[in-house]
């Protein structure tokens, strides 16, 4: 009887150990499954916390804190002892000339830098989008300013746009123009800084628009030509639509980086680069707040130039997004009619 009874009772324990190892596999598999759960809803905001942390502690905070200080009167001699202004900072801005003249030549010199800049870039990429032989060694060339040292290139224009010995001056002369005092002059100063900006940036916007081309597809210009349309009409109505949104993108880009304009005119200006020329000719608003803070070191004076040159930007961006709509908006009801009229 008590063989029977072993016997019976084996069966009962296997059984028993059985259920037991499957309860502790579900619990595992539940573990395992609450911990994909987890790692699948949290993961992607720990990859991208890093970027937040640099973000809050190099980009927001100053941002921040350089609106407290506007608000007060700093000087660099003594950053920590703050005196609450309110916005007189600001309201001295709306009478200082010197305000008004920056603000003017920062329009200036971004209107005349940028628009022959990006024209250019346009039609580089156009010329290297077709089969242009060594067109990789020209796409490698195109970057070759952008990669060189801002004061590398102040220093070579500053050579070039010299008034005695300047190679610029010396081709003007071959062609019967008169001596430019480019430093001096007031326009001949914008232009001159100008042209640095353009040599530095129309590179790296035409490798931006080529990249843009090469995602238009081919059937539309197939089309296009079989509708006999020429090259010309062809990047007019079929690449230039299709590049709206880069050219927008490259516009506001290249506006943020006008109205921060500061290397190009202190290094061509020389030893009184702050100042913009003798007669503050080029001085940009970065080149006016660096002399209020550095040099006049009224560190609140400087923060609140910076945070109208952020308000300007703020400003600026609905302008571009509503004329682009606008743009967009007139491009497609033209081509609706051109739709209507050839189906009737």
């Amino acid at each position: 009887m008590a063989v029977e009874s072993d016997m019976a009772a084996a069966p009962a324990e296997r059984g028993g150990a059985a259920h037991h190892e499957s309860l502790n596999a579900e619990r595992k598999a539940e573990r395992r499954n609450r911990r994909y759960r987890r790692d699948v809803r949290w993961s992607p905001y720990a990859f991208i916390a890093p970027f937040f942390l640099i973000f809050t502690a190099f980009g927001l905070f100053p941002l921040l804190y350089t609106g407290w200080a506007s608000l007060h009167q700093v000087s660099l001699h003594d950053p920590t002892a703050m005196e609450w202004a309110g916005l007189h900072n600001y309201t001295r801005l709306l009478d200082d000339e010197f305000f008004w003249n920056s603000l003017r030549n920062t329009f200036t010199i971004g209107v005349i830098s940028t628009v022959p800049q990006l024209l250019m870039a346009l039609g580089i990429a156009q010329l290297l989008h077709y089969r242009l032989r060594g067109s990789a060694f020209f796409r490698v060339v195109m970057l070759t300013p952008y990669a060189t040292s801002v004061a590398a290139a102040a220093l070579v224009f500053v050579l070039l746009f010299g008034r005695d010995y300047g190679m610029v001056n010396w081709a003007l002369g071959q062609v019967g123009i008169d001596t430019i005092d480019w430093q001096n002059g007031s326009w001949s100063s914008q232009f001159a800084v100008s042209s640095i900006v353009i040599w530095r940036w129309t590179g790296y916007n035409a490798l931006i628009y080529l990249a843009a081309m090469q995602a238009v597809p081919n059937d539309l210009y197939e089309s296009a030509a079989l509708d006999g349309a020429s090259r010309w009409q062809q990047f007019i109505h079929v690449t230039i639509p299709s590049l709206r949104p880069t050219i927008q993108f490259t516009v506001v880009v290249s506006t943020i980086g006008a109205t921060q304009l500061f290397g190009e005119p202190l290094l061509f200006g020389g030893a009184g680069g702050h100042k913009g020329g003798a007669s503050h000719q080029f001085q940009t608003l970065g080149l006016y707040m660096y002399e209020q803070g550095w040099i006049n070191f009224h560190l609140g004076r400087a923060a609140a130039i910076a945070w109208t040159m952020f308000l300007l930007l703020l400003v600026i961006f609905p302008l571009y997004l509503a004329l682009g709509r606008t743009l967009r908006k007139s491009h497609e009801d033209k081509k609706d009619m051109m739709a209507k009229a050839s189906t009737a």
